[in-house]
């Protein structure tokens, strides 16, 4: 495959990322209300920041982790009333000490450390040691009653530390040595890389260096590692540009703008906030939650009515974030969705692919850009017909295949070339001139084996139940007059392939949802073919990439989740996105729900949507508490007086409690929680990662950004 964006022997355009523009592209601006990016002077804080290891999902920039069992919370009013009673028995304790009481058996160190001299007359130093004993005394006392009153816990909850937010773990540490500072690239010093180290250095001290610059010159410097760069022609490159060295072929060194949070420096983008519910484990409780490509790796199913926020909070800041990756060099992104979804603007992407706007610069290659006829065959049955086939061998989806490729590969080989929408409907309706034409060329060629194809399909074409005709149909949606400038396979337009994932190559694939919404469907089963064919022959697999389909409503197919289980091993993921999982034949929800790792339940999810998801996430053993409380009646005076003691401290009745503790199987979400549990803008998502550690659900808020 080409880099410089010229076309192959096949006249399909294998890179189509333009070259890099001269000079440096100005900063881009973000809109009120939108979080900062990490550039200019934050770009050293955000660098140094720590991010320390945390369970799957959790936003790790400034994670603080916490422990996983919750501590058990003394009521408020229990607590202080305690506070305050201790408080009253150590005031006693001293004034009894002090009037003489308790006797003056205390003061019998202060009297074995004084000298005889030091009695009479009081000397300066006697009366210090003196009341520097009193105070000791007193000490001791305040520290005795304070741990047995709890004097740190209201410290903690009521004192400066609460009304700040912070602890002394949050006081801004000093900045750490060169040998430890990556904004000094120690990985560049140690192996003698030096002047590029302080190139590099000094751009992102003068404010010139990006988090996108950062992880794009990261990337390359694990290419030198891993021996696919020269070190020579990299550290040339990083003294000659600086931080705008090893640029993207496109020459953009950030998006236009961002809506989520993103840290490159861990890869994730921030969906939202782990929502303080006693559902959720107590270590995620407040966490930030967030995603990338190891999570993503394992492909991320949500499911939630129109409205729910899939599109807007879910979608679009993965697709920024994997636009960001591929802007350093890291991913490679296909994005497909209505057209006006609000999937990004389009000079967020470097292939922007309108199907049936006659504006558009790129076209979409039928046959995904292949040369041999049984794949682009096998492809282009399941965009076809996939979504007729049932999940047993010998199906529609089969047959279709092989009555493709005995049509596909004797045009082929006549005309150098597949045929175009018109011609592959003709040839499946049968008619009898470009059948006879293909018949003669071949014939003429010598090709024997082409030619018995052909009489093959003349054959079946007779028998009744021919899947042909189910073919014809189904081309014919898009032979219509809005797609009559698509699809081209003459060379005379620029086609995308697929096969341009080998490269970090941003693409949006606007699909005409508008009076052809049969025909989006099968072109989004197009795409989800063709990149799942694609990504399995990558020469470099150290690329992520990833589908993001806004809407796989008609475009789960048997072999489409066969396709989905097999990405985790290339080094690649799907996003997809459902209103119900009834839009998924019934045989293939659950196989669809196991192939994806990561799966989303937003609000509004139906009851027997519900159901589904509560079934995948299977059942947890729970400790069941049966609490019966017997009010304790007093009967003498003191008993009664008692009682109203501890009414007054604790709030409630002198009640004798009775526990039964139990071990129950329990589901983790049932179907009605789900249905009727989970607050509008929020979800339920539970979370896999590539190295298999996973997450249980958790309800994350999507507006806690």
């Amino acid at each position: 495959m080409d880099s410089d964006g010229t076309q192959d022997a096949r006249g399909t355009q294998a890179n189509p990322v333009p070259r890099a523009r001269s000079g440096v592209p100005p900063m881009p601006t973000e809109a009120p209300g939108v979080p900062p990016r990490p550039d200019g002077s934050a770009f050293l804080a955000w660098l140094r920041t720590p991010r320390p290891e945390a369970l799957p999902g959790v936003w790790r920039f400034g994670h603080r982790p916490r422990a996983a069992e919750e501590p058990e919370l003394i009521p408020a009013r229990q607590l202080i009333s305690g506070a305050l009673i201790a408080f009253l028995v150590g005031w006693l304790i001293w004034s009894l000490l002090w009037n003489g009481y308790l006797g003056g058996w205390w003061l019998l160190p202060l009297y074995a450390m004084i000298p005889d001299s030091w009695a009479s007359p009081h000397s300066f130093a006697s009366v210090v040691v003196v009341y520097a004993y009193y105070v000791l005394i007193a000490v001791v006392i305040m520290i005795g009653v304070g741990r047995l009153g709890r004097w740190s816990e209201i410290w903690r909850r009521y004192g400066p530390p609460a009304w700040s937010g912070k602890t002394s773990a949050a006081r801004t540490e000093r900045p750490p040595a060169p040998e430890q500072d990556p904004a000094e690239w120690p990985q560049l010093r140690a192996v003698g890389a030096v002047e590029a180290a302080e190139r590099l250095a000094a751009d992102a001290r003068a404010g010139l260096m990006r988090d996108v610059d950062h992880a794009r010159i990261s990337r390359a410097w694990q290419g030198v590692r891993s021996g696919r760069h020269d070190l020579a022609a990299f550290t040339g490159a990083v003294l000659e540009s600086g931080s705008a060295a090893c640029l993207h072929p496109s020459g953009e060194r950030d998006l236009p703008a961002r809506i989520a949070r993103h840290d490159l420096l861990t890869g994730q983008v921030r969906l939202g906030t782990a929502a303080d519910d006693p559902r959720n484990p107590y270590a995620y409780r407040g966490a930030g939650l967030a995603l990338g490509p190891d999570l993503l790796g394992t492909s991320l199913l949500a499911v939630g009515p129109a409205g729910s926020g899939k599109t807007g909070t879910v979608v679009r800041p993965l697709a920024e974030s994997l636009c960001l990756h591929a802007l350093a060099g890291r991913a490679a992104v296909v994005v497909v969705g209505a057209a006006g979804a609000g999937l990004g603007p389009a000079d967020a992407y470097d292939v922007v692919v309108r199907i049936g706007h006659p504006e558009s610069v790129y076209d979409l290659d039928l046959y995904g850009g292949t040369g041999d006829p049984d794949e682009a065959a096998a492809v282009l049955a399941e965009a076809l017909v996939g979504d007729l086939a049932d999940p047993h061998p010998g199906s529609d989806s089969r047959r279709s295949t092989t009555v493709l490729a005995q049509l596909l590969g004797p045009f082929r080989a006549v005309h150098g070339r597949f045929p175009s929408v018109p011609e592959l409907r003709q040839l499946l309706d049968g008619a009898p001139g470009p059948l006879a034409a293909l018949r003669t060329a071949l014939e003429g060629s010598g090709q024997e084996s082409l030619v018995r194809e052909l009489d093959a399909r003349e054959r079946q074409s007779a028998h009744p139940g021919d899947v042909a005709s189910v073919l014809a149909d189904r081309i014919a949606l898009l032979d219509r007059p809005a797609f009559a400038g698509f699809f081209d396979t003459s060379g005379q337009t620029k086609p995308f392939s697929l096969k341009a994932l080998d490269h970090p190559v941003r693409v949006r694939v606007d699909l005409p949802e508008r009076g052809h919404a049969d025909a989006s469907r099968m072109l989004a089963r197009l795409v989800l073919a063709q990149f799942t064919a694609s990504v399995a022959v990558r020469e470099d697999r150290s690329l992520f990439a990833c589908l993001v389909l806004d809407d796989a409503t008609g475009v789960v197919t048997p072999e489409a989740v066969r396709g989905i289980q097999r990405l985790r091993s290339a080094n690649a993921g799907a996003v997809l996105t459902l209103r119900t999982l009834d839009d998924v034949p019934r045989p293939l929800r659950g196989p669809l729900l196991g192939a994806a790792g990561c799966r989303m339940a937003l609000s509004g999810l139906t009851p027997w949507d519900g159901q589904d998801f509560a079934e995948v996430w299977g059942k947890e053993w729970i400790e069941a508490r049966d609490v019966t409380d017997r009010q304790i009646i007093a009967e003498t005076p003191a008993g009664k007086a008692l009682h109203m003691l501890r009414r007054v401290i604790t709030g409630k009745a002198p009640t004798q409690r009775a526990v039964t503790v139990r071990q129950v199987e329990r589901e983790r979400w049932s179907a009605s929680e789900l249905a009727h549990g989970v607050p509008p803008g929020h979800a339920v998502l539970s979370l896999t990662d590539v190295k298999g550690e996973h997450a249980p659900p958790l309800l994350v808020d999507l507006r806690g950004q």
